[in-house]
């Protein structure tokens, strides 16, 4: 009997370190193995089985506003972008980070694939902002997302001045980017943030 109650507590363990090691599971403060905590020259260990694409403002992006790092698995594919506070400054933490893969899920099962009705049952809707070509919906946590205005009725795509409430926005519309932000997100530039894919 003890060596049941044995080898049940040890599979008990496994099965919840297991779900902590998830690679791609969202939560409050870390997102698989990246977590809130980590500054940017960190960056190269914790990925070096992935590919890892630095555009920190030199080149062809000395006129970015901000340094950004690309997540790539090595079969190709782009997991993450992530950007650090500040500028040129290998000590800074991150500020945001915007999902590519759809593999990364919240606990709620949110994702890339996710829809407005998801977001729309199962976050309180904090703020909505029509910018120029999106709409980017503040939800109560550091996830924010943007819905391109294509998936909205037409007399709501083309004047950015409009004020869009939730129940005008269709529950089938798709989200364009899923973006996490560590700091506070109602003061992020979020038309800047969602400009460019990368």
């Amino acid at each position: 009997m003890k060596k049941f109650l044995f080898l049940g507590i040890i599979m008990i363990s496994l099965a919840s370190c297991a779900k902590k090691e998830d690679p791609f599971l969202i939560q409050k403060d870390q997102i698989g193995k990246l977590h809130k905590e980590i500054t940017v020259q960190q960056l190269d260990s914790i990925y070096a089985n992935d590919s890892l694409v630095k555009r920190i403002g030199e080149g062809d992006y000395v006129q970015a506003g901000d340094d950004k790092y690309l997540i790539y698995e090595k079969g190709g594919k782009q997991l993450l972008t992530i950007t650090p506070r500040q500028q040129h400054d290998t000590n800074e933490k991150i500020k945001t980070i915007q999902i590519h893969d759809d593999r990364f899920k919240t606990a709620k099962g949110i994702s890339t694939k996710s829809t407005f009705k998801d977001i729309r049952e199962n976050y309180t809707i904090k703020n909505i902002y029509n910018t120029m070509n999106t709409i980017v919906v503040i939800v109560d946590s550091n996830e924010y997302f943007t819905i391109d205005k294509k998936e909205l009725p037409e007399d709501l795509r083309y004047n950015p001045s409009l004020n869009i409430e939730a129940v005008q926005i269709p529950d089938a519309a798709k989200i364009k980017y899923f973006m996490i932000n560590w700091e506070h997100v109602e003061e992020t530039n979020t038309e800047n943030e969602t400009k460019d894919e990368h």
